[in-house]
């Protein structure tokens, strides 16, 4: 379950996630929520979700076509 929460931004702040939503296709929403957990969870490393889904060699140097002569 999730909680919304509301909160008022000073104009040039707001025109900062404005802007980078825009820059980077990504909703204002997920920037200022990635930004908080940034600040209030500094050791939290978001993208070690991703850990142990891709499949392949653990080395990719090793893949035939790859490896330097």
């Amino acid at each position: 379950m999730s909680t919304t929460l509301t909160i008022r931004l000073p104009d040039d702040l707001a025109q900062s996630v404005e802007a980078q939503a825009r820059l980077t296709g990504r909703s204002q929403g997920s920037l200022v929520k990635e930004a908080i957990e940034r600040h209030l969870l500094p050791g939290r490393k978001p993208f070690m979700r991703l850990a142990g889904i891709l499949e392949g060699p653990p080395d990719l140097s090793r893949r035939k076509g790859f490896s330097r002569p």
